[in-house]
């Protein structure tokens, strides 16, 4: 870990592009922790970065986890949550972020049968999120549903995403701009398109080449460097400050994370 320290450094104080505020998405790092935790957590403050979006400890108990991140000035903002436990055990969810001091909880998948995706698993994913959502808001936290590519299909006269986000009255949405171009859409369209209920952003690049499809899969390889690729991140950034988003968070999946976060910073900070 040591050799990853000698990367670009940053600065020490926190990332932000205008009001919004540059944060990472844990699971880039996910191989970096299976080594070494303080050491990866020591990195990302090398970056710069002091908003992340987590929920585990990397099997660490949870009072040495939070010294940790109090040492390397990193406060989790948005831990993420499994779907079957937001429908059969929200309570965990909450006390999972209120461990965390969380303000957000976000799902990134919902189950399903291989490449089956309908009307059917769209209206029941609204009705879980909607029924979770109301029980977080009790609380003071606010549910981001971050759609994967195969909300995207044409239903109606638009897609399934279309229904969600029409139907959304308890629950927001974690755009992840990658997988929203993957799946066939605008990310800027969608974010001027439904401005209300876009509340969190996942800033991730995709290589020139790739045409995408409707399965929520693809080559992590396909992640580049942010404004190297073919998502309008410049657009997106501008859009996410009209609408005064709190948060975006970088993910990067590619093997190349620890090279190119800090190319992807370097380049959020070139934005006007």
């Amino acid at each position: 870990m040591k050799k990853y320290l000698t990367l670009l450094v940053i600065g020490c104080i926190a990332i932000t592009t205008n009001a919004q505020e540059v944060g990472l998405q844990l699971y880039s790092l996910r191989n970096q922790f299976k080594d070494d935790v303080p050491g990866t957590l020591k990195l990302i403050n090398s970056w710069g970065i002091s908003k992340i979006e987590g929920g585990g400890t990397y099997g660490m108990p949870m009072e040495d986890f939070q010294k940790l991140l109090k040492d390397n000035d990193l406060q989790v903002v948005s831990i993420g949550a499994d779907f079957t436990d937001l429908e059969n055990n929200v309570e965990k969810v909450i006390q999972n972020a209120k461990d965390f001091g969380a303000k957000y909880v976000m799902c990134a998948w919902v189950p399903h049968d291989g490449n089956n995706w309908g009307l059917e698993e769209t209206k029941h994913a609204t009705d879980v999120f909607n029924s979770a959502g109301k029980r977080l808001k009790e609380e003071g936290l606010t549910l981001a549903y971050h759609a994967h590519g195969y909300e995207f299909r044409p239903y109606d006269e638009g897609t399934f995403f279309d229904y969600m986000a029409k139907n959304a009255t308890d629950f927001t949405f974690e755009l992840d701009v990658y997988w929203a171009k993957h799946g066939g859409a605008d990310p800027v369209a969608l974010m001027k398109k439904y401005p209300g209920k876009m509340t969190l952003l996942h800033l991730k690049d995709m290589e020139h080449g790739v045409k995408g499809n409707n399965t929520g899969h693809e080559d992590v390889e396909t992640n580049v460097v942010l404004g190297t690729g073919q998502v309008d991140i410049a657009g997106v950034v501008a859009e996410a400050k009209k609408l005064g988003l709190e948060y975006m968070f970088i993910e990067d999946e590619s093997s190349r994370v620890v090279e190119q976060v800090p190319e992807s910073l370097e380049y959020l900070k070139s934005l006007k």
